[in-house]
């Protein structure tokens, strides 16, 4: 089988920081070929080399990159930008910030087909429409007239998937293409690459941290650490029998059981929802009349034991956070029961909230947007403690706890005088529990704590929640829509499908033998890892 793409032996420094160390893979015709990582790993940046994308600090130090046997780099600027889209083409991994917000999406494939083949304006739509219908985007006729931000997201990313075929490109580069999207869109989004690489006899370099979507989709696999690839093998025997202990540990965070509260024993409930809903009005008209009602939750009940851990599981939109929100206390739109240590939290007016403010926490999706940027991470931690008078009042003895805070989550003393940039994402999230864990809450309510985090980063993340399950009692709400890590954390488990509590039940009978076809749909879209002996 002849090669589409040859990268040797490539080196890239920024001044003499090396950012890509001696790398050397090659991409055969009609293959999948997957390259692994964590974050700043270097998978991104040996794509922008591909693509001759790189910013002007980095510098090819060494080695070559041939496509069909003729070399990316003996090719001018201009030249370049024909191969570009033609030849070589990339979808990306956020289609939101991929596509033009001021462009209809029919245009946008349209301009490419334009630049590269020079199509007349009636060739253009119908081919367009062709590719729309190739990637399975219901109505091609009517979403062609519409803007990105009518789109879902596995609609914008079909869009970014024809924008890439449009050419009938020879390689297709795949960089992280189904991260931000939802377990059944990213099945299908899969689904689809495999069947067009069947088709098309396509050449697909995918990108990704997520070692199961390896197993569904590649033909062989790269491991890349700080800059170098460490192993390379067919898929088989790189899931079979492993060989650099770098990817015997990622395979290994993969398999991580939930191993703590074994025990099956019944807790008092700490916190009871019961028939909770949460109406948004629609309003319409110049003196906006309330024509009718979102029900974004709607009749949901649950409760957490002391403790424990309830996963709430669903993909976008069903209303998890939502519910996270309504526990909170941060919404008016409010139906229901919220009793926390039988308390009614609804009854409760702001000053008498307080006390719940501090026993009720939250840790947020996102660590960095969560966090003052302008802040030090003793002062972060501090803010809350001085908002609800919790912990030592002066000065000395509060930096003296949050060392201890800091210590707990398994960072240093000394990064309290830091400022969040300066922290990678897993050890922002670890500020992130820390904050929480500050005012000793009993329940804390996890918002996709790990959904923007590699899976080691992940599992380490999970343990931690773990160990302090375990030392403090505390309770959590753990919000997801990633079910391969609901048996690592979870006790219990609720199914959430358009505002309503499909099915929930223990973890194990749930994930082994769910009952209601929506739950039975999840578990079957999601990717599943081959057997590791």
């Amino acid at each position: 089988m002849s090669s589409i793409l040859t990268v040797k032996n490539l080196s890239l420094n920024v001044g003499k920081d090396k950012l890509l160390d001696n790398i050397s893979f090659e991409i055969k015709h009609g293959e999948i070929f997957s390259l692994v990582g964590e974050s700043g790993s270097g998978k991104s940046l040996t794509s922008l080399a591909i693509m001759q994308l790189l910013p002007e600090a980095i510098t090819v130090t060494s080695g070559n990159i041939c496509l069909k046997e003729k070399s990316l780099f003996a090719l001018s600027e201009s030249k370049m930008q024909k191969v570009r889209g033609k030849s070589i083409a990339m979808i990306f991994q956020e289609p939101m910030s991929a596509l033009n917000p001021v462009m209809t999406v029919g245009a946008q494939v349209a301009e490419v087909l334009q630049i590269h083949l020079g199509l007349k304006k009636e060739e253009m739509k119908e081919r367009v429409l062709s590719l729309f219908r190739e990637v399975a985007l219901k109505e091609p006729e009517t979403r062609y007239h519409w803007y990105p931000h009518q789109l879902s997201g596995g609609q914008k990313q079909r869009v970014m998937i024809a924008i890439a075929l449009a050419c009938e490109p020879d390689l297709l580069i795949a960089d992280e293409p189904t991260t931000a999207l939802d377990v059944t869109i990213q099945a299908q989004v899969l689904q689809l690459l495999k069947d067009i690489c069947k088709q098309r006899e396509l050449s697909i370099l995918f990108i990704t941290h997520d070692m199961a979507v390896v197993s569904e989709m590649a033909d062989r696999v790269a491991v890349m650490k700080e800059g170098k690839i460490v192993e390379q093998a067919v898929c088989k025997d790189f899931f079979t029998h492993p060989k650099h202990p770098y990817t015997q540990r990622l395979l290994a965070d993969i398999k991580v059981k939930k191993v703590f509260h074994s025990e099956k024993k019944e807790n008092e409930p700490l916190l009871e929802v019961k028939n909770l809903k949460v109406h948004f009005p629609i309003k319409k008209g110049l003196f906006q009349r309330t024509v009718g009602v979102v029900k974004v939750v709607d009749d949901v009940s649950f409760s957490i034991g002391k403790g424990k851990t309830l996963a709430l599981v669903g993909e976008s939109g069903s209303g998890k956070s939502t519910i996270g929100k309504a526990i909170l206390s941060l919404l008016d739109e409010t139906k229901g029961t919220v009793r926390f240590e039988n308390q009614n939290l609804g009854t409760l007016d702001k000053k008498a909230l307080m006390p719940y403010r501090r026993k009720i926490q939250v840790v947020f999706q996102d660590p960095f947007s969560a966090l003052n940027p302008r802040m030090t991470i003793a002062n972060i931690i501090r803010e809350g403690m001085i908002s609800l008078g919790i912990g030592p009042k002066e000065k000395v003895a509060q930096d003296k706890y949050i060392a201890s805070l800091l210590l707990k989550v398994d960072l240093e003393a000394s990064h309290m005088h830091r400022y969040p940039h300066e922290f990678s994402g897993g050890q922002r999230q670890r500020i992130g529990i820390a904050r929480a864990l500050a005012v000793e809450p009993e329940l804390i309510i996890c918002d996709e704590p790990t959904s923007a985090l590699d899976v080691s980063v992940r599992t380490q993340v999970l343990a931690l929640l773990e160990k302090l399950q375990v030392e403090s009692g505390v309770s959590y709400l753990f919000i997801t829509h990633d079910l391969s890590i609901v048996p690592m954390i979870a006790d219990e488990v609720a199914v959430m499908k358009e505002g309503k509590i499909v099915e929930q039940g223990d973890v194990e009978e749930v994930m082994q033998n769910p009952q209601h076809p929506y739950t039975q749909r999840l578990l079957a879209s999601a990717p599943k890892m081959k057997e590791i002996p």
